[in-house]
């Protein structure tokens, strides 16, 4: 009798067919994984374009120089700190040693005491480790002499004193040891963000670089345009109160070309002075910062070979008999703020809501500064980086 069940598909038993059947399992496998890899490492490495990299590095740059504005501080912090700690030690030891010659003193007239059958409470009063407990006593105060009254005292004082100073050399040993970690975090936080900055860099392809050079360079003549038209308003300001300095002169005068303040305007002749005052020192400070260029920008550094921002305008500035402070922080606070527009040579101007570079004014919209590491001390437009505000120092 016929069987109706539907016949069974073949399946392949030959040694080949299994091996064929087996490698095309393999391949389908290995296909699904590396679509699956593939699709689960590209949300990993997102492309980023040059524009993100440069302002990633930017503000790397940027927040190194953070870190070294706290790394500056506080280094005159421990500096100032070991100077008093040293101060406090020498003291210390002054006043032990001037404790240890009137405990000798006392010592002496105890001894004195003795060989000549003194009364023995008061050698022992001369000998005790705390003479206070026996001074109280006013009944034994009373029977001592003039000269081992001073005695007693002059231990006392010195002893009081070089407790005190012990105790406030010990303090400060505290806080600058406190200073030193903080100054350890800052450097280490430089250090880490030069290293990614650099990291960065390094990744670029020849071809990207080529692309971060042209964005610079469109970022220069940008801020180079801003300087020109600055230094074209300060000029025309110039012209102007030229024009109004020679209309105010006096017939009986002369001409105004002639007078040696014939192109200072119309100020107080006080004023006219602490002007000729400021550009003298302005000067002096200019040159000594001329003559820096081409040092390289280190973290930190404050001269002669190296510098960092507020490491040359404070050097810069010293030379010309002004002591600025060692931070940009600090910088900002010294002297009376001035306007863009009426900026002169020698004023410091400060970039960045958190004030952190600081660069000297030259005149025609540009500085002098160091940039940043990799960079050396140079001239440059002070529209490169958003402005914060300008001091003059003097």
């Amino acid at each position: 009798m016929a069987s109706h069940r539907k016949p069974r598909t073949r399946i392949l038993t030959s040694p080949g067919s299994r091996r064929t059947a087996a490698g095309l399992t393999t391949a389908a496998l290995a296909s699904v994984t590396l679509l699956s890899q593939t699709a689960q490492a590209a949300p990993r490495q997102p492309q980023q374009s040059i524009e993100e990299v440069k302002e990633k590095v930017d503000d790397l740059y940027r927040q190194a120089e953070v870190a070294t504005q706290q790394y500056n501080g506080a280094k005159e912090q421990a500096d100032e700190q070991r100077s008093t700690v040293d101060r406090l030690l020498d003291d210390t030891a002054r006043r032990t040693q001037a404790m240890n010659d009137a405990r000798r003193e006392l010592g002496s007239l105890a001894s004195a005491q003795y060989r000549s059958g003194g009364m023995n409470p008061t050698a022992q009063l001369l000998l005790a480790r705390n003479p206070q407990q026996f001074v109280d006593r006013s009944h034994l105060m009373d029977r001592l002499s003039g000269k081992q009254k001073q005695a007693v005292t002059d231990y006392q004082e010195q002893q009081a004193t070089a407790v005190r100073q012990r105790a406030e050399a010990s303090r400060s040993l505290e806080r600058l040891t406190e200073t030193q970690a903080s100054l350890k975090e800052s450097k280490r936080s430089v250090q880490g963000k030069l290293a990614e900055a650099r990291q960065l860099l390094s990744r670029l392809t020849a071809q990207e670089k080529a692309r971060l050079a042209e964005l610079e360079r469109k970022k220069e003549a940008e801020a180079k345009r801003k300087a020109e038209e600055l230094a074209r308003k300060q000029a025309e300001k110039e012209r102007k109160e030229r024009e109004d300095g020679k209309q105010h002169d006096t017939p009986g005068q002369g001409t105004g070309s002639g007078s040696p303040d014939g192109g200072s305007g119309g100020g107080s002749g006080g004023g006219q002075a602490d002007d000729g005052s400021y550009a003298t020192k302005a000067a002096k400070a200019l040159a000594f910062a001329r003559a820096q260029m081409g040092k390289p920008y280190v973290w930190g550094a404050t001269g002669p070979n190296s510098y960092d921002c507020s490491g040359l305008t404070q050097a810069a500035w010293k030379s010309a008999g002004v002591s600025l402070p060692r931070t940009t922080w600090d910088q900002v606070k010294t002297g009376d703020r001035v306007a863009t527009k009426d900026l002169k040579p020698g004023d410091l101007v400060f970039f960045y809501d958190d004030i952190s570079h600081v660069g000297m004014y030259i005149g025609d919209g540009k500085m002098i500064h160091a940039p940043k590491p990799g960079a050396s001390v140079r001239i440059e437009s002070i529209y490169y980086m958003p402005i914060y505000g300008s001091v003059r120092p003097a």
